[in-house]
């Protein structure tokens, strides 16, 4: 029988907390701090930390009413270990280590972009949890932007990352430029399905090198030099038309590369995992792509694209069932395929 497991879920800017039976989800709670960190165009980390200290609790307890799961019908307790902000990770961390201590139970550290690579076989009401296959993963984030190729639970090689800014950072920079608040990626790809995506010739970086490996800091620029020689549009029109094409610029990239690593390494199976894989824009075109090149392409549900627990419990749980579960060890930048991530 699958473990059920509660995890908990910090690393940024939602609390999160979840029950999860293997793969299945049983219940799975998300407070957001958008309206706190809006003011300021992006997270703030020590506010980030003051908020999770008071939403923890409340989020660990709805989730197990949802589940209707007490703590001593548990079989583990997941956290995020990480990478993200640290005093973030640490509430995470310190609440997760208390239940386990206090209830005797297993205590699992899981790596939050194992997370989002588990992400997409999660099943709930809605629909069974799959099982595992392996595949090509783009993972998409604020702060990521990474193909992986995924062959098994810790079985896992960096085939290509951005060099500097991440795809949904790109975002969230041109919509503060634009001044249609934070985050900033769920306005622009709104406003990208009514402009002309041709409107304005913005530069697909390192689209023609012979590389897996990402660049949006450009095309964050050329987007200010744009604003700065044409002035910041005057219509909704020609705002939709330059989110479009600022979208197109970040989608072309991100699914050539994709398919490059799929043809390269052999793959016909993508996911595209984390917070920018809820845009519909990215969604709609690697649909087209798989259509016309013939891979398959796994959707995750929008509702665990962004950071979830739900995520980190169907990780811990599959790491719990192949023997591999290890302790939180604190950190905030350790790569996917680091030695200790990977599977013995």
């Amino acid at each position: 029988m699958a473990p059920t497991v509660l995890a908990i879920e910090s690393s940024c800017d939602e609390t999160a907390a979840a029950v999860v039976a293997g793969s299945t989800v049983r219940s799975s709670v998300v407070r957001s701090q958008i309206e706190i960190h809006g003011r300021f165009g992006g997270v703030v980390p020590e506010l980030a930390s003051r908020h999770h200290l008071g939403a923890v609790v409340p989020v660990v307890d709805e989730a197990l009413e949802r589940a209707g799961v007490s703590l001593s019908e548990l079989d583990a307790i997941a956290v995020t270990e990480g990478p993200g902000l640290v005093g973030a990770l640490l509430v995470g961390v310190q609440m997760a280590r208390g239940l386990a201590t206090a209830r005797g139970l297993p205590l699992v550290g899981v790596h939050h972009m194992e997370g989002h690579l588990w992400s997409a076989f999660l099943g709930d009401s809605t629909r069974p949890a799959r099982p595992f296959v392996p595949h090509l993963a783009l993972l998409v984030s604020g702060g990521h932007t990474e193909l992986v190729d995924v062959a098994g639970l810790g079985r896992y090689r960096m085939l290509g990352a951005t060099r500097d800014d991440a795809a949904g950072e790109a975002y969230d920079k041109v919509a503060k430029l634009l001044g249609l608040g934070y985050p900033g990626g769920p306005v622009i790809d709104r406003l990208a399905a009514e402009g002309d995506p041709e409107a304005i010739a913005f530069p697909r970086a390192m689209a023609d090198r012979d590389t897996l490996d990402f660049s949006f800091s450009g095309l964050k620029t050329a987007v200010r030099v744009h604003v700065d020689r044409h002035g910041p549009p005057d219509s909704r029109a020609a705002l939709a038309d330059l989110c479009a094409s600022f979208q197109a610029a970040v989608v072309d990239v991100l699914v050539l590369k994709a398919r490059r690593a799929l043809r390269r390494h052999g793959r016909d199976r993508l996911h595209i995992v984390g917070g920018v894989a809820a845009n519909a824009g990215l969604r709609r075109a690697a649909q087209q792509a798989a259509a016309a090149h013939g891979f398959q392409f796994e959707a995750v549900p929008l509702r665990y694209c962004g950071d979830n627990a739900a995520m980190i419990g169907a990780a811990a749980a599959a790491r719990i069932e192949a023997g591999i579960a290890t302790p939180p060890e604190l950190h905030t930048s350790l790569a996917l395929d680091d030695p200790r991530m990977q599977r013995p």
